[in-house]
């Protein structure tokens, strides 16, 4: 079996510790991201919701680059919304910066009614250059 291995950013934010996971999970090549909201260092979270969406971006390149990975590594994404209708369009501009061109990793957009006080988290799993 293979070994499990925690990943942190350098600068880990306070969830981690609050709520007792990792932000992500390193197994053979491949790289299990936990869901990644827009929160400030301290846990709280960022109040306007396009900035929100790019705090959590920012949070997943971190941890993505914690276990040598980028945005290009991604092969799926999961995003939860807490109104995916009036979301969308903030939603789409970030991702189309991310994401500028195909290959496109596969996406699932799921909506939701609760996200502790967020309105946007992003988890992933990508492929660990280099250990295949």
């Amino acid at each position: 079996m293979t070994a499990r291995e925690a990943v942190f950013p350098a600068d880990r934010h306070a969830l981690y510790a609050a709520h007792g996971y990792s932000a992500a999970i390193r197994s053979g090549d491949l790289l299990f991201v936990s869901g990644q909201v827009g929160s400030r260092p301290d846990g709280s979270p960022e109040p306007e919701f396009a900035a929100q969406v790019r705090l959590a971006f920012a949070n997943l390149k971190a941890v993505l680059a914690a276990a040598g990975c980028t945005f290009d590594d991604i092969v799926d994404v999961t995003t939860f919304h807490t109104d995916p209708e009036r979301q969308f369009d903030a939603i789409m501009a970030v991702k189309a910066e991310v994401f500028p061109q195909p290959p496109y990793p596969n996406w699932t957009a799921v909506g939701v009614t609760w996200l502790a006080g967020f309105d946007f988290e992003i988890k992933a799993v990508a492929r660990i250059p280099g250990t295949a």
